[in-house]
């Protein structure tokens, strides 16, 4: 990887600054590593800190309609303090712990469409410059890999995966956003609900799974809590096949019960009546037994469209800085 760009707030002579993230894929609530690369400008300069910034592209609504932007969800000091000669060049490993509501951006190697990105900061002689934006991949925890492999047993498939901002009442959210994994549903389902859209948030002691069915049809009302809301422990041993079809047929009984109502996200509103995820750059996924729901390519342009809108989203982050 070459060096990204010079520092704009320097000028021209500043020192450049690269961010080399270690191969593979991270987990939430896991380590983060790979170092920061300088190279010192025309001039010897004082390093005052390397700061990481994890940034999200994150969907909200509001009156005059919906908008995506970056949100910011973590930030960790990993360096500073020293003084960068004229030339020199100098890495500085690094190794966070990401915050366990990470989003994963990947399922069986395949991308889901969810944009991540690590942001470098670099402050030399009082001015700062987020000079570096790099993608950031995360796969699922092994409790959240089982329930998907249970739903595309069930036979369940992908439809799409997004982050919204807003938070879920009656959950112990921490972030100030969450992912939505939209599904197509089972056949032995599909004549109750359209969708089912499912929530992880994970937290060191578990996983709260939250379920929501059918939310286009008006099923949503806002201001009230989870209702369809199970927590798991991380190395739980559970028939996970029965355990799930188990939530689901909870999930649908409230359903009807509660005439449709499911549960409140604190300023959110629903905005999925626009046949959100049904565009040809996600598509349908299968069901693919032990691969549970392995992203499906349909033509054989979806995972290529994916990493197309993914990399024209960083490239263009780095030409507005």
């Amino acid at each position: 990887m070459v060096f990204k760009r010079l520092l704009g707030s320097l000028g021209v002579g500043g020192p450049t600054v690269d961010t080399v993230l270690d191969p593979g894929s991270a987990l939430p609530g896991g380590s983060l590593a790979g170092e920061v690369r300088l190279r010192g400008g025309d001039a010897d300069f004082d390093v005052e800190h390397i700061t990481l910034e994890l940034v999200a592209r994150v969907e909200a609504e509001h009156d005059g309609g919906e908008s995506e932007g970056l949100v910011a969800f973590d930030r960790f000091t990993v360096g500073g303090g020293f003084r960068l000669a004229a030339g020199e060049e100098r890495g500085l490993r690094f190794a966070v712990t990401l915050p366990w509501e990470t989003p994963v951006t990947e399922l069986y190697g395949q991308p889901l469409g969810v944009v991540l990105g690590v942001r470098t900061e670099l402050a030399v002689a009082g001015a700062k410059d987020k000079g570096d934006l790099d993608r950031l991949t995360v796969g699922p925890l092994p409790v959240q890999e089982e329930i998907l492999d249970a739903l595309g047993r069930l036979g369940f498939g992908f439809r799409s995966a997004d982050l919204e901002y807003g938070r879920i009442g009656g959950t112990g959210q921490r972030l100030p956003f969450f992912q939505e994994i939209e599904l197509t549903p089972a056949p032995q389902y599909a004549h109750q609900v359209n969708e089912i859209e499912l929530t992880f948030l994970a937290s060191p002691d578990g996983l709260e799974v939250v379920l929501e069915a059918d939310r286009r049809g008006g099923l949503f009302t806002q201001g009230h809590d989870a209702l369809t809301r199970f927590t798991v422990g991380h190395h739980d041993a559970r028939d996970w096949g029965a355990e799930v079809d188990g939530w689901l047929r909870q999930l649908v009984e409230r359903r009807a019960a509660h005439g449709g109502h499911g549960f409140g996200h604190d300023g959110h509103q629903d905005h999925h009546g626009h046949g959100h995820g049904s565009g040809p750059g996600i598509g349908t996924a299968v069901a693919a037994g032990a691969a549970g729901l392995a992203v499906g390519v349909v033509g054989g342009m979806v995972a290529a469209e994916i990493v197309d809108e993914v990399g024209d989203f960083f490239e263009g982050e780095e030409d507005e800085g």
